[in-house]
């Protein structure tokens, strides 16, 4: 199997791995050998991707260095996992994948150099990647003058849509607006501090976030927004205490969260009281695991997936993911929406019979899976994933208590009347 080796992994042990593989999400394991053996290369690419009788090549693109790796790498953990699951039972129209794994090293200009590289150079098939809005915007013109494929995993402000983007992670009117209306109702909240990262995501889902308080007849007492990799925040935790909001809203990203809650902690702000109460939409399990559980306990988080999710399909999950990476490892959210990349991929090229993007974008649309750890899903016309939004409550042990979901799936809508 192709990878660089910033992986870590030997070709004997992912070999070994392949063989002794335990756990797969039983429903998944449906093999589509007949229907590719009747497939000839020549039928299934023509357009010149790095396509062979016997393999296919994709690419893998995220931050495994700088700032966001302690975002990313459970994206990357997921995506080799989900490979190698689908391998294991055969590949893509009989066809093993093969992965070329890139680092976007946290900086964006670096993540558009990886992604040409990936389509006109490999001629990847699809590629999996990206994590901040910041560093899919620098991609997405190349994937749209390329036109390759890319299966973008992380809860996003909305506000795009692109023939070259499979969104599999929430967009503002599935997380934020549904994260405000619980707070407000459950705990009668009225006023708000707006805390995020200074890049795209954090300042447009804010704006958007701010909108809707509007629309409620709320307050907000505050915003402020600081560089990505910052690590002081005790004058802005001081402006909090002055202004004495009902939510701190926090949408603070990558390694800067650890920073954040252990300073806000010893600043004397006890979030099981919940005065105030912090509602964040960008810490996940994955961003705990550094930020220490204890440093977490008491605040909630608005996402679709939690590793907490009781369903067979995410106890199967979470136990591969285990046997896979350890015993210590945690899953997140995005974590669990790149997961679903490659398996969304699979189901459209099988649907396509064929690798040709034209064809693959064409068969995505109301693709189901009815095996996903957050549950049933299914592709929007508009590429973003059909889902649920939970409320996760923290715990000391570094997880998430599931305190709410919505009743059904929200359509997904990347342009809301009244919040561009």
């Amino acid at each position: 199997m192709q990878k660089s080796n910033k992986s870590g992994l030997s070709n004997s042990l992912r070999r070994n791995i392949l063989k002794g593989m335990m756990a797969l999400p039983a429903a998944m394991l449906v093999s589509q050998l007949s229907l590719a053996a009747a497939m000839s290369t020549a039928d299934v690419n023509t357009t010149g991707l790095a396509v062979t009788d016997d393999t296919v090549k994709v690419g893998i693109l995220h931050s495994i260095t700088g700032t966001m790796a302690i975002s990313e790498t459970g994206s990357v953990q997921a995506e080799m996992l989900a490979i190698e699951q689908i391998n294991a039972m055969g590949g893509v129209l009989g066809r093993q994948i093969e992965y070329v794994q890139e680092d976007g090293a946290s900086d964006w200009p670096t993540f558009a150099e990886k992604s040409k590289k990936l389509l006109v150079k490999d001629k990847a098939a699809a590629v999996f990647g990206c994590w901040t809005s910041a560093s899919r915007k620098a991609v997405l013109p190349v994937f749209e003058q390329y036109n390759g494929m890319l299966y973008y995993p992380t809860f996003y402000e909305g506000l795009e849509q692109s023939p070259n983007v499979i969104y599999t992670g929430q967009e503002a009117t599935q997380q934020i607006i549904s994260g405000i209306d619980w707070v407000t109702k459950t705990k009668d909240a009225k006023s708000f501090f707006l805390l995020g990262s200074d890049y795209i995501w954090p300042r447009t889902s804010n704006k958007i976030a701010r909108k809707h308080i509007d629309n409620l007849g709320l307050k907000v007492v505050g915003e402020e927004y600081y560089p990505l990799g910052h690590t002081s925040f005790n004058s802005v935790i001081n402006k909090i205490k002055l202004k004495k909001p009902d939510v701190i809203y926090a949408i603070v990203v990558g390694g800067s969260n650890v920073a954040f809650y252990k300073q806000l902690k010893a600043a004397g702000i006890d979030m099981t009281k919940e005065k105030p109460l912090v509602l964040t939409i960008s810490v996940t399990e994955d961003e705990i695991l550094g930020i220490g559980g204890e440093n977490m306990q008491g605040a909630y988080a608005a996402m679709k997936y939690f590793q907490s999710l009781t369903n067979t399909n995410n106890q199967e999950f979470v136990a591969a993911f285990k046997k896979r990476w350890g015993d210590d490892i945690v899953i997140g959210d995005v974590t669990q929406a790149a997961y679903l990349g490659p398996w969304l991929w699979k189901a459209a090229v099988e649907k396509a019979g064929s690798f040709d993007i034209d064809k693959v974008r064409a068969a995505s649309p109301n693709l189901e899976l009815t095996t996903a750890p957050e549950g049933y899903v299914k592709v929007h016309e508009n590429h973003h994933l059909w889902s649920k939004t939970r409320i996760g409550h923290a715990l000391p042990n570094g997880q998430y208590e599931v305190v709410y979901e919505t009743e059904d799936l929200i359509e997904p809508n990347p342009f809301p009347k009244g919040y561009q």
